[in-house]
């Protein structure tokens, strides 16, 4: 069977860090979110993969190539207008045979996961569900008896915590309901409704259940619970990277080098290349990508720090994440705190906890502070001593 990865979106709500990849590209333990789509897939057996790109989708053909490294085939077709999840599998439709997997390339799943529906299936529309006990923001699933009554967007239900996990089973004849969807209106256009379309014509749609891996990130400052979920099964995680070491659950990528008197606390990674300390502290939850530097006395704390970034001495760094190319001086501090209104884009998202997200590409001066969840966008300037005290636009001069 073939697997289709939707990997077409932006991500707007996880931005700044969607300014410059998509979504699925962002780093979760130094891999992209999509990694661990394809290395679920190839652990199920599932080695022929269709993603249909569109935003940014340079970075993750470049990335993946034709699968070979990742022990998969991988084949692409473009969404070329990001018109919704009916939209982008249409794309697939002169690219599969008879039966097909559906996926989402922005929510780690595992093997274990894939199975749960794969053994299951019997043949026609088959979706994957798991339960939440908030179920704000998800398609709930209606069903009797393994069967799919309906499937409700936008609303809760009392007593209904089964939410649709966006993989399904299709065969060739969702592609006519994808057709009636198109059809009707205007915007974006959703699988579900097509699958609500099939089962008021009399479709038989199956419903199964997973209580294995099923996570999504919504806001880019999800990254730091879902980096801290992985980086507990470290060994896990750096399965196949032979630069690679571990010791005391902490991996350390190859010509790295933590410098005397410095203090790494596990689960962490570290990338190749990478310079750090000397007295320099590593606290739990924290990846670190390649190439970075860290200059002597800074903590970091539970945050997620991209490629190629520069780190200045006797900074604090808590539940962060700093996007790649990023040059920081020193005394560079983030206030961290729990349960916040955080602006983006002009509108106000929550986080359970969060210091700040930057960007790709910005250059913070000696002494800048940030209070907690401010965010900076990409290719900033920031003059030495500033307070940092709301979101800052992309390519803005802030002294």
């Amino acid at each position: 069977m073939k697997a289709v990865i939707l990997a077409a979106g932006e991500g707007m709500r996880c931005r700044p860090l969607t300014l410059t990849r998509s979504k699925v590209m962002l780093l979760i333990a130094n891999r992209p979110m999509i990694e661990y789509v394809v290395r679920a897939l190839a652990e199920s057996g599932i080695k022929d993969i269709l993603m249909v790109v569109g935003y940014a989708k340079e970075r993750i053909m470049n990335y993946f190539g034709n699968g070979k490294d990742f022990g998969v085939h991988i084949e692409y077709t473009e969404q070329k207008h990001q018109l919704g999840t009916a939209h982008a599998i249409k794309q697939a439709k002169g690219s599969v045979g008879g039966e097909f997997l559906v996926l989402n390339g922005d929510n780690l799943v595992s093997a274990d996961t894939i199975a749960d529906i794969m053994k299951g299936h019997t043949g026609g529309t088959s979706i994957l569900t798991t339960s939440r006990m908030d179920t704000s923001g998800y398609a709930l699933v209606v069903e009797s008896g393994g069967l799919v009554e309906k499937i409700v967007e936008e609303q809760t239900l009392k007593h209904v915590h089964n939410i649709n996990t966006g993989i399904y089973i299709f065969d060739r004849t969702i592609f006519d309901a994808i057709e009636e969807t198109l059809q009707a209106g205007f915007g974006e256009f959703g699988i579900t409704d097509s699958i609500q379309r099939m089962i008021d014509a009399g479709y038989r749609v199956h419903a199964y259940r997973t209580d294995h891996t099923w996570t999504d990130v919504i806001h880019s400052w999800d990254l730091l619970g879902v980096n801290a979920m992985i980086l507990e099964g470290v060994p896990d995680s750096v399965h196949g990277l032979e630069e690679s070491r571990i010791r005391d659950r902490v991996a350390l990528g190859r010509d790295s080098v933590i410098e005397e008197n410095s203090y790494v606390k596990g689960p962490a990674m570290i990338g190749r290349n990478c310079s750090i300390g000397p007295n320099v502290v590593i606290a739990p939850s924290t990846s670190i990508g390649d190439n970075v530097t860290i200059e002597p006395f800074t903590y970091i704390r539970n945050s997620v720090i991209f490629d190629d970034v520069h780190i200045g001495s006797h900074s604090t760094i808590k539940n962060t994440i700093i996007g790649e190319n990023n040059v920081i001086g020193s005394h560079f501090v983030v206030e961290s705190r729990k349960d916040l209104a955080v602006e983006l884009d002009r509108k106000l998202y929550h986080a359970d906890e969060l210091g700040t997200v930057i960007g790709d590409g910005s250059t913070i001066g000696c002494g800048v502070s940030v209070t907690a969840g401010a965010l900076i966008g990409t290719e900033c300037r920031i003059g030495g001593g500033t307070v940092i005290r709301r979101e800052i636009p992309s390519h803005a001069l802030v002294v």
